[in-house]
């Protein structure tokens, strides 16, 4: 009983400092080229840098991180098995998503006056280097390392410190859907539905397959649309 209490102490304590350090990490990049306008800022061949540094430092803390608790990348869902309906499945949800957003939400919502809109469209630069930038960083640092790191190792880290296994993967599926959502600083209740959407989304794909495949082809589906329908519609 001692060795199984030590050991969910030392689950918590690893878990909390991964997504401190993680959300530290994922912060410094967009810190550093808004605060010092290097390359222009967040814009251009900036966003590549800052996705390569958020998906370096990522996945370095999360080996880490499972190192110490006797674990590796398979224990938090990355596997390759089912492939073909993983990605089948990501990119239909993804596609319905982008749709729902870009006919119906988006211009009944204000359109290009929209914050968010406009806060994409500071970050072009109109240059194919910058857009193939910008998709690298939704694609990078939102498709593949958010999932890593919001989805695959909080919730099946945190959900193993609770000892009735429902009641850790319930409450562990909440507090990511929360965090994750908090993460993208929402203000206001559109903000709030537009990312609380497709958070539970990309987490009932994961809980369903057990697997990140098809989180990560839905959430980067969604990214790269977003990316090219705004720069189509509204950038000009």
């Amino acid at each position: 009983m001692m060795t199984k209490t030590t050991s969910k102490i030392k689950t918590i304590i690893v878990f909390i400092v991964t997504i401190f350090v993680g959300y530290v990490l994922f912060i410094i990049p967009d810190v550093f080229f808004g605060v010092t306008k290097i390359n222009g800022g967040k814009i251009g061949i900036s966003l590549l840098l800052i996705a390569l540094f958020q998906f370096f430092s990522i996945v370095a803390l999360l080996y880490v991180s499972l190192k110490i608790l006797k674990k590796d990348f398979r224990d938090i869902g990355l596997q390759f098995v089912n492939i073909k309906k993983d990605i089948l499945l990501g990119l239909i949800f993804g596609t319905i998503w982008t749709i729902l957003q870009f006919v119906l939400i988006i211009p009944n919502t204000g359109g290009a006056n929209r914050a968010d809109i406009n806060g994409m469209l500071d970050m072009y630069d109109g240059s194919l280097i910058g857009t193939l930038s910008f998709i690298s960083l939704g694609v990078i640092g939102g498709g593949i390392t958010e999932e890593l790191f919001n989805r695959g190792y909080f919730i099946n880290i945190l959900k193993d410190v609770f000892k009735n296994p429902k009641t850790g993967l319930r409450i562990a599926t909440i507090l990511s859907i929360i965090i994750f959502s908090l993460g993208h600083m929402p203000t206001n209740g559109l903000d709030w539905f537009d990312i609380l959407v497709p958070a539970i989304i990309y987490t009932l794909l994961f809980l369903s397959t057990k697997r990140l495949t098809a989180s990560i082809i839905s959430h980067g589906v969604y990214n790269i649309s977003a990316i090219l329908l705004t720069y189509c519609l509204y950038y000009q």
